[in-house]
């Protein structure tokens, strides 16, 4: 019966890392996309947003159906809340990265404000946080989840650091204010992006540690 069970959790866990190597192409498609001002590879992004989506419902049944037939222990019950709990953020991660595309359209139409290094870095830098969840899951390996944590801080910092370069843009020329909001909003998008793959590393270590732990600033 536990062979069984095991089998089945192993097949919501291939699909929960297809899932998320879906998304981490999104993000990885949406930083070249801005780097090179590429349209083509934008509208790929926003396409595999139906992807993404249709893969959480499955999954997320998948999950439900297993906890409805199964009596699971608790370091199992811990994974399935995980699982489901994972693919909200996942789902809400692909969006961000479709927001992002959406905005390589818009400033595709007119020159770049600047060359594009620090925004596109931000999307690099997801992508390996999003292979250290995967990595996090399959292996069930609690300091890539941590790692995670520490990556998302140098997002914000990215993010901080653009947005204060766009207010300077803004302030010296009035001209550029309309395409350096729409830059802040990828800024933005990235910012959130990484903000629920935070939320991922801190349910995986709840399922691997029956912990819930949160960087210092998150706890009120």
């Amino acid at each position: 019966m536990r062979e069984g069970l095991d089998r089945e959790l192993n097949r919501i866990t291939e699909e929960t890392i297809r899932m998320i190597s879906l998304v981490r192409e999104m993000v990885e498609k949406s930083s070249k996309a801005l780097a090179e001002q590429d349209p083509r590879l934008a509208q790929e992004v926003i396409a595999q947003d139906d992807q993404v989506d249709q893969m959480e419902l499955q999954i997320e049944a998948e999950v439900i159906t297993l906890m409805a037939r199964q009596a699971l222990v608790a370091s199992d019950l811990r994974f399935t809340f995980t699982i489901i709990k994972a693919l909200t953020d996942l789902e809400r991660a692909g969006d961000y990265a479709a927001h992002v595309a959406e905005d390589v359209l818009l400033l595709a139409k007119e020159p770049p404000l600047k060359n594009y290094i620090t925004l596109p870095d931000m999307g690099r830098r997801l992508a390996g946080m999003l292979d250290l969840i995967a990595k996090a899951i399959a292996e069930r390996d609690l300091e890539a989840a941590k790692e995670v944590f520490r990556r998302d801080d140098e997002i914000d910092g990215l993010y901080e650091e653009v947005s204060r370069e766009l207010l300077t843009y803004m302030m010296e020329d009035p001209r550029t204010i309309t395409k350096a909001l729409t830059l802040g909003r990828v800024a933005r998008s990235y910012e959130r992006l990484g903000d629920h793959l935070e939320n991922i590393s801190e349910r995986i270590i709840y399922w691997l540690t029956g912990k819930m732990e949160k960087k210092p600033e998150d706890v009120y």
